[in-house]
């Protein structure tokens, strides 16, 4: 088995603080609709976080999240990789592109791109996901299907920072819900989504409160915050013991 060297996030994030008088400023990536980007910007708006969502990108011209974004009075782009030869060559247009807006975080909402090494690090501890499993289960794609194929019992998701090693940065939070006798993979999903818009703007609140640190051994830390799990949903038993 091989061994890694976990990055010291000690002191890399940004310097929020609790009473910082500056907004943090967040952009978001999305490839479709971005019901998560979505969930954040309401959230935002309605509790009052001191952050701006200062931008809103795609890779997808056709993406609907733009369209939305653009209707809340958000600024919007659009980097189609497919105007681009190479992985790096797209990674370093859409770096640049997120850099105008000296965003303090960058969070992925459904952006459907495996991002270079080098992207990764150009926003080393700023980059943060939301991946629909509880990892380090159920890494990649198709995560709804792998849960039921395995037969697990709780499937959920996590919101974690990026790292060069796809889905295995450290984790922020967590939700979870139960999986039902009878479960498709769409309505698994489904059930997934709704706590993922919960957790994902609970986690960007704390971000733009500074109440997120990371210690030597690499694992996150949420000051204030006893608990940094989320369930979703209730089992009905019917028959047998209860």
């Amino acid at each position: 088995m091989e061994s890694a060297i976990l990055p010291d996030f000690s002191s890399s994030l940004p310097d929020r603080g609790h009473s910082s008088a500056v907004p943090c400023r967040f952009v978001i990536l999305v490839s479709g609709q971005g019901s998560n980007m979505q969930a954040i910007v309401q959230a935002c708006r309605e509790q009052g976080w001191p952050a701006d969502i200062v931008a809103v990108i795609a890779n997808r011209e056709e993406a609907a999240g733009l369209a939305w974004a653009q209707a809340q009075g958000i600024e919007t782009a659009c980097v189609p990789h497919r105007d681009y030869s190479s992985r790096e060559a797209f990674d370093q247009a859409l770096a640049d592109a997120i850099d105008r807006y000296s965003p303090d975080y960058v969070l992925l909402a459904g952006f459907m791109r495996v991002l270079t090494p080098g992207f990764v690090r150009h926003f080393e501890h700023r980059l943060v996901n939301i991946h629909p499993s509880l990892l380090p289960a159920f890494p990649g794609l198709h995560t709804h299907a792998q849960a039921l194929a395995k037969g697990v019992q709780v499937h959920g998701c996590t919101v974690h920072f990026v790292t060069p090693l796809l889905d295995s940065g450290p984790i922020i939070a967590q939700g979870a819900v139960p999986i039902l006798a009878g479960d498709a993979p769409e309505a698994l999903a489904q059930r997934v989504l709704q706590v993922e818009h919960r957790i994902y703007p609970q986690v960007a609140r704390w971000l733009s409160e500074g109440r997120v640190e990371m210690g030597e051994a690499g694992r996150v830390e949420v000051q204030g915050v006893e608990s940094r799990f989320f369930y979703g949903g209730d089992v009905q038993i019917t028959g047998g013991q209860q």
